[in-house]
């Protein structure tokens, strides 16, 4: 797999040219405010304190987060696993759907989950700045309607090229994660088997079945 390029936009002459570069995600998820190849780190702040509606940065363009309820519980139900584990053993910092992060200058991103040990970080502090320059340990992304498929193989390059370890891709529909070390070795995590840690995070383990069990009142 190629990983993305992070060039300015080049060879676009029309919305569905750009479409295609940011992975043939849906036009209203585009922000056409600043106009697309022009836009910050400062933009991606900007629309956040305005707004509050989390964007990523790629290539200039702002690209807009899917949201959701069903999205969202998932992301917290597996941020409080992680933490779980991660907290009690001081093994570093689990971020959530807002936690922005800088891969490369010019590219911002924004995990649903990650974690990132004290390895990660300068003297190993917290990191002060909106948007830290930093490569998580292990980065989660809840699949919703809006993403594609050319958009979450760009990521997972990215993510990669970046020394992110572990990424696992969690899709709520098919009640599966599918976890990848590399960009071309992965698993497929089922009901009834176990996701792990890895090598990333040996010992911390959770039943699939436990993510995506919903409870009625």
């Amino acid at each position: 797999m190629l990983v993305p390029s992070r060039a300015p936009l080049a060879n676009v002459a029309n919305l569905g040219d750009l479409l295609k570069r940011l992975g043939n995600i849906p036009a209203e998820r585009v922000r056409l405010h600043p106009t697309p190849g022009t836009a910050t780190e400062k933009d991606v702040t900007n629309v956040l304190d305005r707004e509050n509606r989390p964007c990523e940065l790629v290539e200039g363009t702002l690209v807009e987060k899917p949201l959701g309820y069903e999205k969202s519980e998932l992301t917290s139900l597996i941020g409080t696993f992680l933490n779980n584990y991660v907290r009690p053993r001081k093994l570093g910092i689990i971020t959530g759907p807002d936690g922005t992060i800088r891969l490369f200058p010019g590219l911002v991103r924004i995990p649903d989950v990650a974690f990132a040990s004290w390895g990660c970080f300068p003297d190993r502090k917290r990191p002060k700045a909106r948007i830290p320059h930093i490569a998580p340990d292990l980065v989660v992304e809840v699949l919703s309607k809006t993403n594609t498929r050319p958009e979450m193989a760009k990521k997972l390059g990215e993510y990669f090229e970046a020394g992110v370890r572990l990424v696992w891709m969690v899709d709520p529909r098919k009640q599966t994660v599918r976890a990848y070390t590399t960009l071309d070795q992965s698993v497929l995590i089922k009901s009834g088997q176990s996701l792990d840690g890895g090598a990333v995070l040996p010992g911390f383990v959770v039943r699939v079945d436990e993510l995506f069990a919903r409870e009625d009142g």
